[in-house]
């Protein structure tokens, strides 16, 4: 029986995972906020929709976007406290 190695990824590898991982979070918060958009419009026509299930779209809406806001900002302040170290 052989143990196999943990390869770590190339820097390069890396930075394609997090694009893609960011770019699939990003495409998660659109999807929700189009969800939250149709549902808002069918009720307003009149169409026949629950306005609970209109009210946990906006909310589902509305926590996945604040909580992407709030993953930039502490990426943002990660940054600067970067920047600020001295080498």
């Amino acid at each position: 029986m052989t143990t196999g190695t943990i390869q770590q990824p190339t820097p390069m590898e890396s930075q394609q995972q997090f694009g893609a991982m960011l770019k699939d979070a990003l495409s998660n918060v659109n999807e929700q906020q189009k969800v939250s958009d149709v549902l808002t419009n069918k009720l307003i026509r009149g169409e026949q929709v629950e306005l609970h299930d209109v009210m946990i779209a906006s909310q589902k809406a509305s926590i996945t976007l604040n909580a992407t806001l709030e993953i930039r900002n502490k990426v943002i302040e990660a940054y600067q406290e970067i920047m600020r170290m001295s080498v």
